[in-house]
């Protein structure tokens, strides 16, 4: 994994290890079927999970083996919340809850207007304190930025202050726009991604990118 470095009050990491170039490729080929596209994305969540959970709260503590006793540590609580963004983030989870098992899950239901590209969200379920929970927020793309904008203001006005981004694909458009709104906050704000793609279209679709995820990941043309 690359530190690719600080934008704004945003800390970006870009992914650079070929297991995630070789998978991420298969993604983006549009002969790659439903089926395959849904388990890479799996694939993929749970190696860039390892880097963003690498500075995640730990408490020591000591148990005892079968021959000594040991020191080590737990992770601290409360227990860290995932929340994929609907439709499409949920087909992350699994690769995140796989790494991280004890975690919560929330959801936020957001929906990007295709003509004014603001996103606008239709359903929540999280918890009503975010106060000391690091959260990890899950969506494939982050092109205009409008979506994860908006989820990030969400969970800071539930009083998240510590919030990890993991996405599949941005866009430098993207990510200006995340360090152009939180320019000056005091949340520990991080994107995690597995690349950074060229720009965006006029329709606001990530090029090369790989497409609408959530309909790749349903099989919905």
């Amino acid at each position: 994994m690359t530190y690719a470095g600080k934008v704004g009050d945003v800390k970006v990491h870009v992914a650079q290890h070929p297991l995630i170039t070789h998978k991420v490729t298969i993604l983006r080929d549009e002969k790659t079927p439903s089926s395959i596209f849904r388990e890479l994305i799996g694939e993929i969540v749970t190696l860039l999970a390892y880097e963003a959970t690498r500075e995640v709260k730990t408490v020591p503590v000591t148990v005892k083996t079968p021959v000594a006793m040991a020191e080590g540590a737990v992770m601290a609580k409360p227990d860290a919340v995932v929340i994929p963004i609907l439709r499409a983030g949920l087909g992350m989870l699994d690769g995140m809850v796989r790494l991280m098992p004890s975690v919560q899950v929330g959801f936020l239901g957001m929906v990007r207007d295709e003509h004014t590209l603001q996103a606008k969200t239709y359903a929540n379920r999280l918890p009503q304190d975010l106060h000391n929970h690091e959260c990890f927020v899950l969506d494939p793309m982050l092109a205009t930025g409008g979506t994860l904008i908006s989820a990030i203001h969400y969970l800071i006005d539930l009083g998240a202050t510590d919030i990890t981004m993991i996405c599949i694909l941005s866009s430098p458009e993207g990510v200006a726009a995340l360090e152009k709104e939180f320019e000056g906050t005091s949340a520990n704000l991080t994107l995690v991604t597995a690349a950074l793609d060229e720009k965006l279209n006029e329709k606001g679709y990530i090029i090369p990118g790989l497409g609408d995820a959530g309909d790749r990941l349903y099989g919905v043309v």
